[in-house]
């Protein structure tokens, strides 16, 4: 099988990020460092999601990043160059970002929004030609959102003005693309979607795509690279699976009433137990959904025969109920979960 050859087309040595503040009449000033010695790189055909607690610095290190905000020291390469030596317009055909605001505007159509990502490229006056208006349908033929093209951009949802922010910097045709938050504000679907839209762009159009997110269980299943950033320990960077490996994840992220599952990967909200039943029987969804209502309501299980409460899983079939409940002497036959939970928590 080839390997597939990454390049590095960001690049961060020792860089320190925050706010510096002049306030002295000979230009003096003073420095709120944010975060310090960040030492990492971003890869073609990525994608990389940047995951931490809230004020811990991601949407600072963003800006810094996409050149809104100065760097106070190391050095940022873009594509093999230092970002502060981009002119605007070389920046703006270099890199396109997607900040977390919303789009409130009117009377602007979604493709008219889509096209503004070509001003880098159009006259003084702004006016798209024939081939900007294609390099805009090809942007809207990507993300897949034909059917919205000649909507009002105030009469989108959410996740359909996120499509169309995504469709706008496509059009910019930059090679990196930077984005704060784009599943703020989305269902659950629409998070799913749009994540899944950017690996597939990092893919097919071999795009750089570095974002902030606290949807960290979508991060952890669609990420190619996760930046893990911490105000005690610093960052760790990695896949999700080597990270799960080293034990990052769990240094991290596990907090009070969180643990880290190092079989699937993922996190679990941990209730606290306060009894336990006998829980018996074939292993299989129904076991599963059975163990995980119980725990839900603080009743841990074991297969340990229990003098109390024993729960016993039947293979269901022909109209038989699928489970028997002993409860001392008493036996009972629920048909479904919630009346198995009123059985046991009684």
């Amino acid at each position: 099988m080839e390997n597939r050859e990454m390049e590095s087309t960001v690049v961060i040595n020792n860089l320190t990020i925050g706010y510096r503040k002049h306030w002295r009449k000979d230009g003096g000033s003073r420095s709120k460092v944010v975060a310090g010695n960040i030492n990492a790189s971003i890869q073609q055909g990525e994608l990389t999601c940047l995951l931490g607690s809230n004020g811990v610095g991601k949407s600072t290190l963003l800006k810094t990043l996409s050149g809104f905000l100065e760097k106070l020291e190391g050095e940022i390469m873009i594509m093999g160059k230092e970002l502060g030596s981009y002119s605007p317009k070389e920046l703006s055909t270099t890199m396109g970002v997607v900040l977390t605001d919303k789009c409130d505007v009117r009377n602007m159509s979604a493709r008219d929004i889509i096209g503004m990502g070509r001003s880098p490229y159009t006259s003084f006056w702004g006016t798209l030609t024939r081939e900007d208006y294609k390099i805009v349908d090809e942007a809207i033929s990507m993300i897949g959102i034909g059917h919205l093209r000649d909507r009002m951009v105030h009469t989108l949802s959410d996740g359909e003005r996120q499509k169309v922010m995504i469709a706008k910097s496509l059009a910019q045709e930059t090679p990196i693309i930077i984005l704060d938050e784009p599943t703020a504000f989305l269902d659950f679907p629409s998070k799913v979607e749009i994540m899944q839209l950017l690996h597939k762009l990092t893919r097919e159009a071999g795009k750089t795509i570095f974002l902030s997110t606290h949807d960290m269980e979508l991060a952890l299943q669609i990420a190619d690279k996760i930046w893990i950033m911490d105000k005690k320990c610093g960052f760790a960077i990695g896949t999700p699976e080597d990270l799960a490996i080293s034990g990052d994840l769990e240094a991290f992220f596990t907090r009070k009433g969180i643990a880290f599952d190092p079989h699937s990967g993922l996190f679990k909200v941990e209730n606290k137990l306060h009894k336990t039943v006998c829980l018996q029987g074939k292993h299989g969804i129904l076991h599963n959904m059975v163990k995980k209502a119980l725990h839900r309501n603080g009743i841990g299980t074991t297969r340990l025969p229990d003098e109390n409460i024993s729960i016993s899983i039947i293979a269901g079939g022909d109209g038989e109920v699928p489970f028997t409940v002993s409860c001392g002497e008493a036996t009972y036959t629920p048909a479904t979960i919630e009346e198995l939970l009123r059985i046991i928590i009684s």
